[in-house]
């Protein structure tokens, strides 16, 4: 089984978890305990673990990720579990050279023996832009540029000639190889056109929406993988989530998510799955409960129902 099929198949909806595994309050978590919880997500039977990539604490968005750099962080979830996928969500292409990008996945699929997925981003942070010298009116060609130079640099020295980041003649090569592709899949839009995205991505990520409007996006999904001649490619959420300790509590909203019970979730999810979204991933943000109660509770009351992805 490949790497994408562990945690996404078609018909059938899987759950991982976004870091931190925690929930606070304003931007900056406290990133404790991480690696505990990290292994018990494994041992409940979570899919995939998700890295963000933050490069600066911008106060007005309040939320500056996991704080660490997502590469370095990475490698060391991957030395405190065994088999989980370990996935970005998402790597802000513009804003790393394509090489170093490449460097960082390539040797961590080497290490991990293939446990790496990546999810792709513009990023939704204007204020980034400047301080890599880079221009945000430029940031979708700066994506295709980047992800068109990583494809490249799959192959033995490669040749690839690029708009933004420098060319490659054939004369030198990356190291080290890796024999298997890691799945990349678009975050949103990232600037491009979803037919494209059906095109050359591994699959779709994007952001919890109401009902009518997945179902439209799905149907969107499927159009494009359709007028691309592509076959089946997953489509994958996020979902803010504060699980309440009664288990019949009503849902209420809560930013790109909503609290509630465990009653509710499982309903929720198992919609999800029955309309076409591969795989969840829980933010756990918001939650009004420890996240080690949330985790045993996820682990007792939904994943059963999804542990066949």
């Amino acid at each position: 089984m490949s790497q994408l099929e562990k945690i996404a198949q078609q018909g059938k909806l899987s759950l991982g978890l976004v870091f931190p595994i925690e929930s606070y309050q304003g931007s900056i978590a406290k990133m404790e305990h991480q690696e505990k919880l990290a292994k018990r997500a494994e041992e409940l039977g979570f899919k995939a673990l998700w890295f963000r990539d933050v490069p600066f604490n911008d106060p007005s968005f309040g939320d500056a990720g996991q704080l660490y750099d997502p590469w370095v962080y990475m490698t060391h979830i991957m030395n405190h579990t065994q088999h989980i996928t370990l996935a970005t969500g998402s790597i802000i292409l513009p804003l790393r050279h394509p090489v170093h990008t490449a460097k960082s996945l390539y040797s961590l699929q080497n290490l991990s023996g293939g446990r790496i997925m990546m999810g792709l981003a513009s990023g939704d942070r204007p204020s980034e832009y400047p301080a890599f010298n880079q221009d945000l009116a430029q940031k979708s060609s700066l994506f295709r540029d980047s992800f068109f130079y990583l494809k490249a640099l799959e192959a033995d020295f490669p040749v690839y000639q690029s708009e933004h980041y420098g060319s490659l003649n054939g004369q030198i090569d990356l190291l080290p190889k890796y024999k298997h592709s890691a799945p990349m899949f678009i975050t949103g839009h990232s600037g491009q056109s979803l037919d494209w995205i059906a095109e050359y991505a591994d699959g779709w990520l994007y952001y919890p929406r109401n009902f009518d409007f997945l179902q439209q996006t799905l149907e969107n999904w499927r159009s494009a993988l359709k007028k691309t001649r592509q076959p089946w490619k997953p489509y994958m959420q996020s979902l803010y989530l504060d699980l309440l300790e009664n288990k019949g509590a009503r849902p209420s909203p809560i930013h790109l998510g909503f609290k509630g019970g465990s009653d509710y979730a499982l309903a929720h999810l198992r919609l999800l799955e029955s309309i076409g979204v591969n795989h969840v991933i829980i933010n756990l943000k918001y939650g009004s409960r420890p996240a080690e109660e949330v985790l045993e509770e996820l682990g007792e009351s939904i994943l059963p129902s999804f542990t066949e992805a």
